[in-house]
């Protein structure tokens, strides 16, 4: 095979830019910052980013350009027409992100069950209060979009021994769930939830999917926690019914802009919980996603099929 130009816009380590370049004798690493990319885009074979990046400014100069590969599981902004009418094969990093996702979402649930967030508060203004707690013993929990992060927070939830139900495409044996659901029967599943998990990817049928007739489904007893894209839910409708009582609670670390501005109505509703979008956040992280990055240049290099090709007409 002849050399290959992988050009990375993600800061590596020199251990890792190493570990990159010894699949292959002729392999050239570059690593620059995003606004630099142009520079090196028509010598580029192989492009490493983040799926958040909009690379439309690249691909006319991107001749050489093969294949890209995001160092997210999300590929929402890499997919302009530019890109999906290309040759140029798309994967992602779909897989690592499971164990922080599910450690995200047990920390959650366990702020709603045990009060964290107000004994945090009562504790800031030396007040000595007690508040009514429950337990995710016996709870059921519903994982909309079981796939590898879903399967994850199935796994946990099981150990603590709550009832796990989610929903997924195709029907499988599922040795951590106790159903599992049709998407048409999603209504139906979320009736009987006392935690609704997303983790669903974001495409034309998913957008908006949770609106206020779709949380008038759930118990006014449950909570509501995002973890997957922020334009999965309308966010205004998801604050009407914080705001309602039709459910008890939130918690989101995925919004339809980010970061969120500080005008929007969500920082003023008090049974939200709000994180940056920081559940995948790991410091093993850029290493899981470049030991799939390299599996993968293995086989591209032996002209082998390849893992976690994402369809680019669908978006996943």
């Amino acid at each position: 095979m002849p050399s290959l130009n992988i050009l990375v816009v993600q800061r590596l380590s020199d251990k890792q830019t190493n570990m990159i370049s010894e699949i292959g004798p002729d392999i050239k690493v570059t690593i620059c910052k995003k606004y630099e990319a142009i520079n090196y885009i028509a010598d580029t074979d192989i492009l490493i980013t983040w799926g958040q990046h909009d690379i439309r400014e690249l691909l006319p100069k991107a001749n050489r350009l093969k294949w890209v590969h995001a160092l997210s599981a999300g590929v929402d902004n890499l997919l302009s027409p530019e890109l999906i009418n290309s040759n140029i094969t798309l994967t992602n990093s779909r897989g690592i992100h499971g164990i922080p996702m599910a450690e995200h979402v047990l920390a959650m649930m366990l702020t709603f069950t045990r009060a964290i967030n107000q004994t945090h508060e009562s504790q800031k203004a030396k007040f000595w209060q007690h508040f009514s707690l429950e337990e995710l013993y016996d709870k059921s929990i519903a994982i909309i979009g079981l796939g590898s992060i879903g399967r994850e927070i199935a796994k946990r939830a099981k150990c603590l021994g709550m009832k796990v139900l989610a929903t997924k495409r195709t029907m499988t044996q599922e040795i951590f769930v106790d159903k599992l659901y049709p998407m048409d029967q999603l209504p139906h599943l979320l009736s009987s939830a006392d935690f609704v998990i997303v983790t669903l990817p974001l495409t034309e049928q998913t957008k908006e999917l949770f609106s206020l007739e779709m949380f008038r489904n759930m118990k006014k007893s449950a909570y509501f926690i995002n973890v997957a894209r922020g334009a999965i839910v309308n966010e205004a409708d998801l604050i009407t019914a914080l705001e309602m009582g039709v459910i008890k609670g939130a918690a989101l670390d995925v919004f339809e802009q980010e970061p969120l501005p500080e005008t929007s109505p969500l920082w003023e509703v008090e049974n939200l919980i709000i994180t940056p979008h920081i559940a995948a956040n790991s410091p093993y992280y850029i290493d899981r996603a470049l030991k799939l990055f390299i599996e993968n240049l293995s086989k591209f290099y032996n002209d082998s099929e390849m893992l976690n090709i994402v369809n680019k007409q669908v978006g996943y």
